[in-house]
């Protein structure tokens, strides 16, 4: 049994001034019913002794945590959305409630969504549908379980008002959410003060960032270029990370990506169904510009955008040859994100390309379920029966399983996990998540989402993926 930790409260952000968020209260709601709480981060976070009042103080009400923020913070930004540029952004239906060191001493933040209106609302109400928390809960849980960097669910409070919507049946119910992330520093924090013109505040964010999310990178003589690198890094293993688990964020305008490469703010998400790199996950993405075979693409291209930001306080030239290498760390991290899923060890980067190449094909052609393939051959060859019973046939199939079962397993004894004694994976296409959602709108019946946590949780400690890059896991 792990040690206590003790609540550890640090509050950075609000060390870098008035010029970077507002001071904003909290909305007053007519209901506090808890339907979520993520007890296992409470615990690594020093917070697992809260009573279920205390739970609604600070996560509901939003009354601050001892010794950190004496106010929630609606931080500044601005963005491209759609590569449009928009300078009245900012949090307009959340705020930063709270900075804290975990277990591992590692700094987090609290923050919240629907949690009332802020100077960047515009004509928003400030509210978040009860069916949008859901579906973050869900979203995240998948994404942890595939080996994704993500933010997680801490808190969802049901909040007892009817909202008014035009992609959701109403009126729908509302909540608010608290997320747990190690950054809320977006691409778009930058761009405003660039748009601004303050190169004092974009070497201002330059060197937080560096001292609290890559202690370890040797900033030398020129901060902006060593920020920028770590970034690309961080940002390409993330986006890599996507295409392996099938997800489409959706949105990814350079305000819902951030220094850290951390998957957030994906409000329209969806996992492919089958393979088709045309997929998109929002409805009002009608030119297809963040479709799931575009997402590397959109990334790169808002790294630019950051880079931009940062050439106020930087060597333009040298920015530029920092993103240049992109394509070849985005190769990488997409043959590891593969290899991982598939169960299996590296053949080289070339053979890698080539296996990845063939399973793609494969999956093109026969529109077959994206994860269930993946499922019934992890571990490669060590899964040949289970893949031979589900009939795979075909020349293009033939290719993919026979450089597949060249390759040894990771760790063939995963697959002794009871997961693996299923016909099917968990899934998280859109019809799982309506099946989910139905039962809570139609019967209140929060049954069918717990089953589904703890089957995600399975497969997640079935395939042995949940720890990502820098050791941000689901506890135990």
């Amino acid at each position: 049994m792990s040690e206590a930790v003790e609540y550890k409260a640090d509050p950075q952000f609000a060390t870098l001034g008035p010029d970077f968020a507002d001071p904003v209260a909290p909305a007053a709601f007519p209901q506090a019913t808890e339907r979520y709480w993520n007890a296992a981060w409470a615990a690594e976070l020093g917070l697992e002794g809260l009573s279920a009042e205390d739970r609604i103080k600070h996560f509901q009400r939003f009354e601050p945590l001892a010794d950190n923020q004496p106010e929630p913070l609606a931080m500044r930004y601005h963005g491209h959305q759609f590569r449009s540029y928009n300078p009245d952004l900012g949090d307009g239906r959340g705020f930063l409630l709270a900075q804290l060191r975990d277990r591992e001493n590692r700094l987090l933040d609290l923050a919240t969504k629907g949690s009332g209106q802020t100077p960047w609302s515009r004509s928003g109400d400030g509210r978040l549908t009860l069916k949008g928390a859901v579906r973050e809960v869900l979203a995240a849980n998948m994404l942890e379980a595939l080996g994704v960097y993500t933010s997680k669910p801490f808190a969802v409070f049901e909040t007892g008002e009817a909202l008014q919507r035009n992609d959701e049946p109403s009126p729908t119910r509302s909540a608010v959410l608290t997320r747990l992330g190690h950054s809320h520093m977006r691409f778009g924090t930058f761009q405003r003060h660039a748009f601004e013109n303050s190169p004092a505040r974009i070497g201002q964010l330059i060197e937080h960032c560096l001292e609290l999310y890559y202690p370890d990178v040797d900033a030398g003589e020129d901060p902006a270029s060593a920020l920028l690198k770590a970034v690309i890094e961080a940002n390409a293993k993330l986006v890599a990370s996507w295409m392996a688990a099938g997800f489409v964020h959706g949105v990814l305008n350079t305000d819902n990506l951030n220094v850290t490469g951390e998957s957030f703010d994906y409000g329209p998400w969806r996992f492919l169904p089958y393979y088709e790199p045309g997929f998109t996950a929002a409805y009002f993405d009608q030119t297809g510009l963040y479709a799931y075979g575009r997402q590397p693409e959109a990334v790169f291209w808002a790294l630019q955008q950051f880079a931009g930001a940062l050439a106020l306080a930087g060597n333009q030239k040298q920015l530029l040859a920092d993103l240049n290498t992109f394509p070849a760390v985005y190769r990488v991290a997409l043959l590891d994100a593969f290899m991982a899923r598939f169960g299996v060890t590296s053949a080289g980067r070339d053979e890698d390309e080539k296996l990845v190449r063939a399973f793609l094909a494969f999956m093109q052609d026969s529109l077959l379920p994206w994860e269930q393939v993946i499922f019934d051959h992890f571990c490669g060859e060590a899964s040949f029966a289970r893949a031979h019973a589900r009939g795979y046939k075909g020349e293009l199939y033939k290719d993919f399983r026979d450089m597949l079962f060249e390759r040894e397993p990771v760790l063939p004894a995963r697959l002794k996990h009871p997961i693996f004694k299923q016909d099917k994976p968990v899934s998280m296409v859109v019809d799982e998540v309506e099946r989910v959602w139905d039962a809570i709108a139609d019967a209140d019946d929060w049954a069918p989402l717990h089953a589904l946590l703890d089957d995600v949780r399975a497969i997640g400690e079935g395939y042995g993926l949940g720890a990502d890059r820098v050791g941000f896991i689901q506890p135990a």
